[in-house]
């Protein structure tokens, strides 16, 4: 791998379906979709990605081509400097991968044969395969579940036995698509600090698809918006809302009920009794519209609340794709 180039590069990257269609009673016409339509992007050794679309936009096919399940119809694609589809089997040695609801367990074993499988098949030392067997066990609380065959565990459950075994072999890059499907809050929470601890301690490189936005806002700092195939949006979180035109709310509590709050830079959205709402760009700074709210009215309490990523995503999503294309230019 070039010392330039990112660990993970995608260089006008395209894949092309071929679909057929009825026309008619006895004609079939076929008809070319371009499920990715080139891409480009590069993610750097130890970066924690959010990639993210609406069902369709192409998320799965890239991941497909990253991992070498898919080849590519066109284009550029290096992961840790090597081809996915040429060199399939040396790339899994270095790549983890969860995929939402389909499991890489075996289904009628109990949990630790799916895991003494992966130890062999691996190659994994055996000091190294206990060390983190026993990590991913305590941190991920699965100890009780070991013996039970993989089909008896619940979606959750098997999501977090998934996380383990796509982890024993100490991959460099992780790719996670849906990780806390079918967890409950504090499991939720669980994996998303062990996944903050991994990239952390081991720079794991992770490149995560979910629908869970609230995945996106505590685990990444930089987000990738695909639509259509194509690459709309690409920077930090933050610079998300801006595209999106997104808005923050002003929770103005008042020492009593009062006529809706009029300041420069906000709008009144709503109140009730002493409470009202303002709503001002995300982007802007909040100091100045407190300072303004204060000085001129007697207050109890206030608050800003950030605003929602994916009410952000479903307005970007908004229009035709061509509309959506010139508001992120």
């Amino acid at each position: 791998m070039s010392s330039t180039e990112p660990f993970i590069h995608l260089d006008g990257l395209e894949k092309t379906f071929t679909v057929r269609r009825r026309a008619g009673l006895i004609r079939r016409e076929k008809r070319e979709v371009r499920a990715v339509d080139g891409i480009s992007f590069g993610v750097e050794r130890g970066e924690m990605v959010g990639y993210i679309g609406p069902n369709g936009a192409g998320k799965s096919t890239t991941i497909k081509m990253l991992t070498g399940i898919l080849t590519p119809s066109g284009g550029r694609l290096r992961v840790a400097g090597i081809d996915p589809s040429r060199e399939r089997t040396r790339l899994a040695r270095r790549i983890g991968v969860v995929f939402g609801q389909r499991t890489t367990l075996w289904w009628d074993l109990p949990l630790k044969d799916s895991y003494r499988l992966m130890h062999r098949m691996y190659r994994i030392p055996d000091a190294r395969y206990r060390e983190n067997l026993d990590r991913y066990v305590n941190l991920l609380d699965l100890g009780d579940l070991l013996d039970v065959p993989v089909r008896q565990l619940s979606l959750g459950q098997r999501m977090r036995g998934d996380i383990a075994a796509a982890l024993l072999h100490d991959p460099e890059v992780l790719y996670l698509d849906e990780p806390t499907i079918g967890l409950d809050v504090v499991s939720k929470a669980k994996v998303r600090e062990f996944l903050k601890d991994l990239n952390g301690e081991r720079g794991t490189t992770v490149l995560l698809t979910t629908h869970d936005l609230t995945d996106i806002e505590q685990l990444c700092s930089r987000v990738m918006v695909i639509d259509h195939g194509r690459l709309m949006y690409d920077g930090e979180l933050a610079g998300l809302h801006g595209v999106g035109e997104s808005e923050r709310l002003l929770v103005v509590d008042l020492e009593r009920e009062l006529p809706p709050i009029e300041v420069p830079g906000a709008r009144f959205v709503r109140a009730e009794g002493p409470r009202q709402w303002l709503a001002f760009p995300a982007a802007d700074s909040a100091a100045p519209l407190v300072a303004a709210v204060a000085a001129a009215h007697p207050l109890v309490d206030l608050s800003v609340r950030e605003p929602d990523i994916e009410a952000v995503i479903a307005k970007m999503y908004g229009g035709t794709r061509e509309e959506r294309r010139e508001s992120l230019r």
